[in-house]
């Protein structure tokens, strides 16, 4: 792969490509409206539009799609074709700049949350020119969103999109009131890491429930997990690393800049990160992403899992979302210097950030909430559910400074001599990094490590920034107001730590001791996706999304249906997953090695002997065979009772979580025992020591 660099983004329509392919006047006209916020005329879209065309057709591309992202969480495409007949039997390769500007998918099909009836089918797609279109699989991809007919945002990058506009109105609001105009944007920036499984195919297609749910329902522990910590950033093993090499390639072409892979904790586990870029086209190439890494797995005659938790008993997978803000004049907002004491705008924007995370912590906490995450969250792997912010040794000082009233000194970088003459002395960070912190300030940046392995990160930068954009709107009234600006600066700073500094903690996030102290704290510990999802509707979060026009109380209001709905759903296909395979696999399973163990018995007894170890074994599994059976029963009438409910969505859906998943759970316990004592021929399903160790 010596000619990467040759390749690298080859199949992406980006700024390089448009100067090469685009007139100048046309060039200069589409860079203005992506820069300034502006629109473009159809004159100027007809143009790009035979631009895009051209360049798509020379990559073997027959079709073009509207590419959005539904609320499903997942990304949607429906694909026409370039052709246009003629007269004389033969076809013209024709794509307008009407037909890039706008498509018309059928918006009755996708979830809404009750703002499209299933007869109400028109929505429409718009392109949006702040990212870049690509060709992937002879399609070129227009990235776009997603609207209803009558102008509800039925996707997520609408409320992205506006929540970056906002962010960076405020943000430039505070610069200008502290005297610096030098900047006319502001921009977020994200990294998001991605975490995966990967396993075998073959075996893989020996689990309808990893098939199905694209988690393991069933599955005794292994003799090895992760205990020995051998597997994380161990030596790749040569398929994974054949994996990983098609993988970085594919992405590359795509202009995706994935820099870094690794072995995660648990055996199976891997991890890619890629560098920063803004949040809206961070997002459509996460999403992208995760598609290619499941497509290119299949080559390999693998399987990508991207499921928070497709194994129990070993570490799940989240997805770190790396958040910043900078300006178009190249200040990152977040980065404290050498001297964070002598940065009043420094301290303004950390501040901003605090305290919006306290205030919003119910809504930053519903951003990160899926059915896989449930089984993450709190379980001594992952970030607790009680949202905090890590700072670390240096800023946690400058805070206590902040709140006595007096700022004059910072916590320095040190250097580590590691007592070797041949070796660096190295550069000491001033301050650790806290892996067990769901938002923790990491330099320049902050961290949030809440955000769902599967899931899109749309949903919560769109919290971030308007959180954080109505706080500097707080921040920059008084700013405006100000007689004594370095007084109200002051003030502000001061207020700010007095009042949210509960919500900063540098210790042990996965120690009881923090749940009991937090709970002191007057911090939240919302451990489910069902009772999370309650902050889309509450009355102080609604408001701040209508005072920002991000969200409408009615598109609020849908989320919070839609998201429910995506929990009943995705739990009553694992239910009844769960069920299929008790039923017609593990119970049959077992009632054969019964059956075999009874022959053996009557033949060993006709051989004079007493056949007492293989009668308390058949004793055993029968009384657990007969525990699953009763198990099976409870969960179909639970299964039955919740798909008979017409009631609200949060009923249907707290049925579920606390009825049907915990029968769903009874049925598992019993069934995992049985694998442990029946024979291995027997049992029907891979084992977790075959899936997480035969790659």
């Amino acid at each position: 792969m010596s000619n990467f660099g040759e390749f690298y983004g080859e199949n992406v329509f980006n700024d390089c490509i448009m100067k090469e392919r685009l007139p100048k006047a046309t060039y200069k006209a589409l860079k203005k409206a992506i820069e300034k916020g502006a629109t473009v005329d159809l004159a100027v879209a007809d143009v790009v539009a035979l631009a895009l065309k051209d360049w798509a057709v020379e990559k073997g591309a027959t079709h073009f799609t509207h590419w959005f992202q539904p609320l499903t969480g997942i990304t949607a495409e429906k694909h026409d074709s370039f052709i246009n007949p003629t007269e004389d039997g033969k076809v013209l390769l024709e794509f307008s700049g009407k037909e890039l500007i706008k498509g018309e998918p059928d918006a009755s099909s996708f979830p809404s949350g009750g703002s499209r009836a299933t007869c109400a089918a028109r929505g429409y797609t718009a392109w949006d020119m702040t990212s870049p279109a690509f060709v992937k699989d002879e399609t070129l991809y227009i990235p776009t969103a997603f609207v209803s007919y009558t102008g509800e945002a039925l996707d997520k990058k609408i409320p992205l999109l506006r929540s970056m506009e906002v962010l960076s109105k405020e943000a430039i609001r505070v610069l200008k009131a502290l005297g610096n105009t030098t900047a006319n944007k502001v921009t977020t920036t994200v990294g998001p890491e991605q975490e995966y499984f990967i396993v075998d195919k073959k075996l893989y297609d020996k689990r309808p429930d990893l098939i199905y749910t694209g988690r393991t329902l069933f599955g005794a522990k292994p003799p090895k997990g992760q205990e020995l910590e051998d597997h994380y950033f161990g030596s790749l093993k040569e398929r994974i690393s054949d994996y990983m090499k098609d993988l970085d390639k594919e992405l590359w072409k795509l202009g995706i800049s994935v820099k870094t892979k690794h072995n995660e904790v648990a055996p199976a586990q891997h991890e890619l990160a890629p560098i920063f870029t803004t949040t809206n086209v961070a997002t459509d190439t996460n999403q992208l992403t995760m598609d290619v890494m499941k497509k290119v797995a299949l080559r390999h005659g693998l399987v990508c899992l991207l499921h928070e938790k497709p194994f129990a008993g070993v570490n799940g997978s989240g997805k770190h979302n790396n958040w910043s803000m900078s300006t178009d004049d190249g200040q990152n907002l977040l980065d404290p210097t050498d001297a964070p004491h002598k940065s009043k705008q420094f301290q303004l924007f950390l501040t901003s950030v605090i305290k919006a995370v306290d205030e919003y912590s119910d809504l930053l906490r519903a951003s990160a909430a899926n059915p896989g995450n449930d089984h993450r969250l709190g379980a001594n792997e992952a970030p607790p559910a009680i949202i905090s912010v890590f700072l670390g040794d240096q800023l946690q000082d400058l805070i206590e400074q902040i709140e006595k009233g007096e700022v004059t000194s910072s916590i320095s970088a040190g250097k580590l001599d590691l007592g070797v003459s041949t070796l660096p002395k190295l550069i000491k960070d001033p301050t650790d990094r806290n892996r067990t912190s769901p938002f923790a300030f990491t330099g320049n940046k902050f961290e949030f490590r809440m955000v769902p392995s599967s899931g899109t990160i749309a949903d919560c930068n769109t919290v971030l920034n308007t959180i954080v954009a109505e706080v500097l709107s707080e921040v920059a009234d008084r700013l405006e107001k100000a007689a004594d600006l370095d007084a109200e600066i002051n003030a502000i700073l001061t207020e700010t730590v007095k009042e949210h500094s509960k919500i900063i903690f540098n210790g042990n996030g996965y120690s009881d001791e923090w749940v009991v102290e937090a709970e002191k704290r007057g911090l939240a510990n919302i451990k489910t996706t069902v009772e999370a999802t309650k902050a889309y509707i509450t009355e102080k979060n609604v408001a701040l999304m209508e005072k920002h026009g991000v969200l409408s109380k009615l598109e609020m209001h849908a989320r919070y249906d839609v998201n429910l709905e995506i929990y009943a759903k995705t739990t009553n296909i694992e239910a009844e997953t769960t069920l299929e395979i008790a039923k017609r696999q593990i119970l049959p399973a077992v009632i054969k090695f019964e059956t075999s163990l009874a022959k053996s018995i009557s033949a060993v007894k006709a051989a004079g002997v007493s056949a007492g170890v293989q009668c308390e074994l058949l004793a055993e599994v029968d009384e657990l065979a007969v525990a699953l059976k009763k198990n099976i029963g409870e969960l179909e009438a639970s299964v039955e009772k919740a798909q008979a409910l017409d009631g609200d969505a949060y009923a249907v859906a707290h049925f579920y979580k606390f009825d049907v998943f915990e029968k769903m759970q009874a049925v598992r316990a019993v069934a995992d025992t049985l694998e442990t004592l029946v024979d291995k021929d027997v049992w029907p399903l891979p084992t977790y020591g075959e899936l997480l160790f035969n790659v």
